[in-house]
């Protein structure tokens, strides 16, 4: 059985922490800078601030951001998203039942994600499929993820955390998720690159998710991707990069255990036309190679992808705070 959290692709660490500005902006997939413009104009910020120490944002404040940055997403101005926001009080997590519960609690209360929980509960694969495909189909993959996956994942994962159960709903609706955006990405048929671009899970790490997020997002650009795979030993991943001369080679790591930057250490320079980028709360920014591009959230990582498949456009500079991975 797991000893650890569900995976949550692109999102930092377990919900109940109080958050930085740098780790919300990662979890949201926008610049810290947006938070700060939104929390001063709008009021939509940071509700607890103790004298000397930095505003940290509550389980509550995540919420009504994540509210606002769907109706942004969907086309409301920010000052309406807003008032929305600040009128929407996240219920709290119930509390654990004696049998652990047969509900999920997701954070944003939304029929259709509420809707995914039960299936999942049930373990309707079936359903969870169909209708992840669905979504994908109509909405494409970004706003699928924040609008519907994430919020879900965040809820399994509120669940593991109270009662220790779920591992298998979990292991069912990563299969869904990775099945539905495969077959996203098939079906766009998108046309190969002039150099391959590939992803990897970091050795030992087993989460295999993320990869398949990235590779449905890249493909909806018209982006191809060779994804290898969680856990793959840093000797393969540098043989394959030796021999496929991959524009950009992307790594995930979920937790410091596997985010280890002694292996993408010299890949760089013994690579010089390949761009590295590490993705994942894994990583410890600090030791990172200056020359490996940290990719903070999944718009950043397909756009550090793309600049790297075509190089005369510009490459956004990684975001490179302790901040943004720590909580």
């Amino acid at each position: 059985m797991s000893t650890a959290p569900p995976p949550h692709p692109f999102v930092v660490s377990s919900y109940p922490v109080r958050l930085t500005v740098a780790a919300v902006a990662q979890r949201l997939g926008v610049a810290p800078g947006t938070l700060r413009t939104w929390d001063r104009r709008y009021g939509v910020g940071p509700s607890e601030h103790r004298a000397g120490a930095h505003r940290r944002y509550t389980p509550g404040d995540v919420a009504r951001l994540e509210v606002m940055q769907r109706l942004v997403l969907e086309g409301a101005a920010p000052a309406d998203a807003a008032e929305v926001a600040l009128a929407r009080t996240p219920a709290p997590l119930p509390p654990a039942r004696s049998g652990g519960g047969r509900v999920l609690a997701p954070p944003v209360v939304d029929d259709l994600v509420r809707g995914l929980g039960r299936a999942a509960m049930a373990l309707d694969a079936e359903a969870v499929t169909a209708t992840l495909t669905a979504q994908l189909d109509a909405h494409g993959v970004v706003r699928t993820w924040n609008n519907v996956l994430r919020p879900l994942l965040v809820s399994v994962g509120h669940r593991w955390a109270r009662t220790g159960e779920g591992v298998d709903v979990e292991h069912l609706l990563s299969d869904c998720v990775s099945t539905s955006l495969r077959q996203h990405a098939s079906a766009l048929t998108p046309a190969p690159p002039p150099r391959p671009v590939l992803l990897a899970g970091a050795p030992d790490d087993q989460h295999v998710l993320p990869l398949h997020v990235l590779a449905a997002a890249l493909a909806e650009r018209g982006h191809a991707t060779r994804v290898l795979g969680p856990a793959l030993p840093m000797p393969a991943l540098r043989d394959a990069v030796r021999r496929t001369g991959p524009a950009a080679v992307f790594v995930w790591s979920q937790t410091r255990a596997t985010g280890s930057a002694d292996g993408l250490a010299g890949m760089p320079e013994a690579f010089p036309g390949t761009t590295v980028l590490a993705g994942g709360p894994g990583w410890d920014v600090s030791a990172l190679p200056d020359t490996v591009r940290l990719c903070p959230g999944l718009v950043e990582a397909a756009d550090l992808v793309e600049s790297a498949i075509n190089p005369g456009a510009p490459i956004p500079l990684p975001r490179r705070s302790p901040g943004t991975v720590r909580v």
